[in-house]
Parts: C-alpha cells; sequence; structure tokens
C-alpha cells in the first residue's frame, strides 16, 4: 500500500531518508547500499528500470540513483515516468554515467538533478547524496506542476546561508559582507534555487521551465544571460566566479558544500 503524501509530509523529518538503488550489476548494487546504509539511509535496491517503475509507483522515496545503463526501460523514460508520477514527482534523481560531457548532458536533459561519472569514489556517492537530500528534500513544497518554482513558496521558505551569502526569502533579502545585494526577481529566484541546491548541475533548460513566467518568449541564451546579470551581483570578480560556476555542456550549478 502507498503511503499518503500527507502522511509522508508529516512524518519526513523523523524519518531515515529512503534510497531506490537501480544497478545491474550484483556486486556494485551491493556496494552501493553498503555505503548508503552506513551513511544512515534506507536503501531498496533493484536490478532493472521496469522493477524501479514499479516501486515508483507504490512507495515514496527521498532519492532515486540510477545507472544510466540498466536493464529494462532506458533511463530518460524512467525519469520521465517518475516526474509524471504523484508519489516521487519531485524525488531527487541522482543519474550514474559515462565519463563524457555528452552522457552528463544526457543525464540533465531526461530529468536527473545531478549525476556522477564512471569510475566514481564511494564518498563521492554518499557526498552527492547528502546534498540531495538536505537540500532537495526540505525544498520539495516549493515544485509546483509544470516545474516552475511557486512564488508563495519561496516566500516561506526559511532563511539559509550558502558560502557567506545570506538569503532570506520572507524579506527577499540577500546579504554580503555586511551590506544588502539589490537583486531583480528574477536574479532572486535563480540565485535562490542554486543556493539551496549547492552542488547540484541545472541544464539551462530546467532553469527556463523553473525561473520563467508567463508565455514570454524566451531561450537558453536568456540564461546565460540571467546568469551573467547574477555574477555581476555576487562574485567579486564576475569574469572568475566562485559561487555561480559553469558545468561546460551541460548547465550551472551553486558551488558545492564542504
Amino acid at each position: 500500500m502507498a503511503e499518503s503524501l500527507a502522511v509522508y509530509e508529516k512524518n519526513a523529518a523523523h524519518k531515515a531518508a529512503r534510497v531506490l538503488v537501480v544497478e545491474g550489476e550484483a556486486n556494485l548494487r551491493e556496494l552501493l547500499c553498503q555505503q548508503l546504509e552506513q551513511e544512515g539511509y534506507e536503501c531498496d535496491a533493484v536490478a532493472d528500470g521496469r522493477e524501479a517503475l514499479q516501486r515508483a509507483r507504490d512507495q515514496r522515496f527521498d532519492l532515486l540513483v540510477l545507472d544510466d545503463k540498466a536493464p529494462g526501460p532506458d533511463s530518460a523514460s524512467i525519469c520521465r515516468e517518475v516526474r509524471t508520477g504523484h508519489a516521487n514527482r519531485d524525488v531527487p534523481i541522482l543519474m550514474l554515467t559515462a565519463s563524457n560531457a555528452a552522457a552528463g548532458s544526457a543525464a540533465a536533459q531526461s530529468g536527473a538533478d545531478a549525476y556522477l561519472t564512471k569510475p566514481f569514489g564511494l564518498r563521492d556517492l554518499a557526498s552527492r547524496a547528502r546534498s540531495l537530500v538536505r537540500r532537495v528534500r526540505p525544498a520539495a513544497a516549493v515544485a509546483v506542476p509544470g516545474g516552475q518554482i511557486a512564488a508563495s513558496a519561496i516566500a516561506g521558505a526559511p532563511p539559509i546561508t550558502v558560502h557567506g551569502i545570506e538569503i532570506d526569502p520572507a524579506r527577499r533579502r540577500v546579504r554580503m559582507d555586511g551590506r544588502d545585494v539589490d537583486l531583480t526577481d528574477q536574479e532572486f529566484r535563480l540565485l535562490h534555487l542554486l543556493a539551496t541546491h549547492a552542488g547540484i548541475v541545472f541544464s539551462r533548460e530546467a532553469l527556463l521551465g523553473k525561473i520563467w513566467r508567463g508565455g514570454t518568449f524566451v531561450t537558453v541564451r536568456s540564461v546565460d544571460t540571467l546568469v551573467k546579470r547574477l555574477r555581476r551581483r555576487i562574485e567579486p570578480v564576475a569574469g572568475r566566479p566562485r559561487f555561480l560556476l559553469t558545468v561546460w555542456g551541460v548547465g550551472y550549478k551553486f558551488a558545492d558544500l564542504e
């Protein structure tokens, strides 16, 4: 029996985060789960995409770790179906991919929130899992159908400080080095999205869907322009960014937390 969304949200803060691992290779599947369980996660593991989709329909998870070469439906199909479902529509998805830029771009385009290229260290897996669960789980209520961020949800989010940048959504206030930073609505929405998902790579297409409102015609170049504007506001040297980083061939991310 699927756990109701209301019950899940009420108890989420008191439960171990649940992770669904989709990995066709038995030894690696076991190794991934061992590492995640050592980190305190409750881990379910399946060998193929078909079983993963069945689990995702029936149960609620806090993170999906998906090998892009797992048997069954391809990873893009799995991401699309999970994103259009109910129980796990907003679940963060970590894709395990081949070690090239094209694979990373494909992961971002498929709807994954982040990716790790093979071979990767288990500490890297643990760090990325922590970042996704910590940043996405509390912010799940921010997402609305279609992927756009609800302004009311941002206003109700708690203040955060990331890399010395203080962001207070209720007051629409940003402070750095003891001074206020004036931002437009779009600049603030972009900063809040990336800062609350530090280390997570967003494709330009994903940012278009989450930041822009209404029927205004925009292209991925509009994202680049907005990033440049925001860098001029928050970076000590806009041409050598420390916070708002480009991931070549994929998109943008906020600098990883240590």
